[in-house]
Parts: C-alpha cells; sequence; structure tokens
C-alpha cells in the first residue's frame, strides 16, 4: 500500500465552508469524518492521509462534487542511505 496525501480546496466564504465540512461528515466515511481542517487559520482545505493502493484508489474517497478539484500527493519517506545514494548518482 501507498500513502498519499488528499487536499481538497474550497471558497473561504463561511457558507462554503459549511457546506463542505457538512458534506464530508454526513457521509460517514471514517477518512472523510477525521479530516483535518485549515478554516479558522484562513486555509479553506481539507487535508485526509490515506493508505491506499493508487492514486486513483485514494480520489475515490473525496465525494464526487469535490473530487475534480482534489490534489492527490504520494508521500514517501527517505532513509540517510537513499540520500547518499541519489548524492552518488548525481554528483558522481
Amino acid at each position: 500500500m501507498e500513502r498519499y496525501l488528499i487536499e481538497v480546496t474550497h471558497e473561504p466564504q463561511v457558507s462554503a465552508c459549511l457546506r463542505v465540512v457538512e458534506v464530508f461528515l454526513r457521509t460517514g466515511s471514517h477518512f472523510l469524518t477525521n479530516a483535518d481542517w485549515g478554516c479558522k487559520d484562513g486555509e479553506h482545505k481539507a487535508w485526509i492521509i490515506v493508505e491506499m493502493e493508487n492514486e486513483d484508489e485514494a480520489r475515490l474517497i473525496v465525494p464526487p462534487e469535490f473530487r475534480s478539484q482534489a490534489k492527490i500527493v504520494k508521500l514517501n519517506k527517505f532513509t540517510m542511505e537513499e540520500i547518499e545514494e541519489l548524492r552518488g548518482h548525481h554528483f558522481a
């Protein structure tokens, strides 16, 4: 399984915030009801981190009306060994 960050942006109006949060909560989906929101700090976005087989599966978590605007980012971690290997390839 791969890890993905799902970011869903919405308009800054209070009505837009209320609408998208309500849609997420009404789904009953564990992923959506536990989304993190930036609205109270002026970042009108929801963030969700999931483990899925691929990007398409991650996108399907998002309610249909927000899917096209959702940004899906595959997450990864690095080890020091990987960094040294990459450094060796690029600076050899």
